[in-house]
């Protein structure tokens, strides 16, 4: 790969993810801040990712896959995506924000896994080579969040009063019209599959993999899986309302902690499977679910505040040890044969019926623990995912008894 086309997919890269981070971080406070959306209402539009994930695979499959570039319809999704996103920024209806957001997750979800073509379609050496590039991807949702905070300032408690967390709308347009445009100089990426080549819907949506579900332990973190996601959720979901109501200044900016985290979490994962094992390693992302909102409902924005930064702080563990070794483990379990379907079906089970479940079940606790002044209990609000992650770390912990070892399925970093 020479230097012009590793610019190229950086730069893909980092505005795929800078147009997330510009408005899904604090889509939360805006909803009740300038839509005074209710605990399910908020909801709703939340879910819109879970439904944009579960489409996702059959707008790749049948259509991606088939008839066009991937590199064109990275940029046709993301030019209608903007204009999508500037109907977000100028509607002031929650029914109506929610079927534009609707719109544009259907839209956008597909977008990660265009990216990801385009940049495997110019790697000798996928595992060694994606890594550079993905980074870029973590810097971009990054300087979002520090934008947001430390450049316009739109999360501070004048602005939030204000309405300025409409700007990032905006912000996510402009950056999707660039890249739309962007994408049209972008490496060609082919179609996988002959246009005439009869596909089955069971192949989009990975269920020959349905067969790794015969083992115990490969069930049992399937099942898990799905149930991580409702504590998953409540931080999506809550995290950006619960920071900006405890008074943290710059509540979006330190959300970024988050994923530098993550970064940096991704590169001891190889560390802990070889030492502990995924077993271990994966108890330990569990945990950290648990022991995180547990910080939150017991930190407030003053002089506990650093309970906060530190529960922010934990979420490349809960991630990281918990997602991105699933991954790893479903690759070892699924054999040359199954391992594309196996992870679309993973793919499917969280961000698609996981987080579905999760978003109702976030948006029906905050609507059901307030105190008599309408003000939300985010005690009760975080005890209870915590719960629920301690929950399903037992389970796993109880049930799941895989020696098999996948430290050389290990992708390098």
């Amino acid at each position: 790969m020479n230097t012009t086309i590793r610019i190229k997919l950086s730069v893909m890269m980092f505005l795929e993810f800078f147009i997330w981070g510009s408005w899904f971080v604090t889509l939360g406070t805006f909803l009740a801040s300038n839509l005074h959306a209710s605990g399910s209402e908020t909801a709703s539009i939340f879910s819109t990712q879970s439904w944009g994930a579960i489409i996702a695979p059959f707008v790749i499959g049948l259509i991606a896959d088939r008839y066009f570039n991937a590199e064109k319809i990275l940029g046709i999704l993301h030019i209608i995506g903007a204009f999508l996103m500037y109907q977000m920024y100028v509607s002031d209806d929650v029914g109506v924000f929610y079927s534009y957001v609707l719109g544009y997750m259907i839209l956008y979800m597909p977008t990660l896994a265009l990216v990801n073509s385009v940049s495997f379609n110019q790697m000798k050496d996928p595992e060694k080579e994606f890594a550079n590039i993905r980074v870029w991807g973590t810097i971009g949702w990054i300087l979002a969040g520090l934008s947001i905070s430390f450049l316009f300032h739109w999360d501070s408690a004048e602005g939030v009063t204000q309405g300025l967390l409409k700007n990032t709308f905006l912000l996510a347009g402009i950056a999707a019209l660039i890249l739309g445009l962007f994408s049209f100089s972008l490496p060609k990426t082919p179609p996988k599959v002959a246009a005439t080549e009869k596909i089955k819907i069971g192949d989009i949506i990975g269920l020959d993999a349905l067969k790794l579900l015969k083992d115990k332990n490969f069930a049992i973190f399937f099942i898990s899986s799905i149930l991580i996601c409702i504590p998953l959720a409540f931080y999506y979901q809550n995290a950006h309302p619960f920071l900006t109501e405890a008074g943290v200044e710059n509540p979006t900016g330190k959300m970024a902690i988050g994923q530098i985290s993550e970064a940096l979490f991704l590169l001891l994962i190889p560390v802990f499977f070889t030492r502990f094992g995924f077993k271990k390693t994966i108890l330990v992302g569990m945990l950290a679910w648990a022991i995180r909102y547990v910080l939150f409902a017991y930190g407030n924005g003053s002089d506990l505040s650093l309970m906060l930064i530190i529960g922010i702080a934990l979420h490349g563990i809960c991630y990281d040890f918990f997602f991105v070794s699933g991954q790893i483990y479903t690759n070892s379990k699924a054999g040359e044969k199954y391992k594309s379907a196996a992870q679309g079906l993973i793919t499917l089970a969280t961000y698609g019926v996981g987080m579905l479940i999760g978003f109702a079940v976030a948006g029906w606790i905050t609507d059901n623990y307030k105190t008599i002044d309408g003000a939300i209990d985010w005690k009760m609000v975080w005890i209870i995912p915590a719960g629920i992650a301690f929950g399903v770390f037992l389970l796993f912990a109880l049930l799941f008894n895989d020696k098999t070892k996948t430290v050389e399925e290990i992708p390098a970093v």
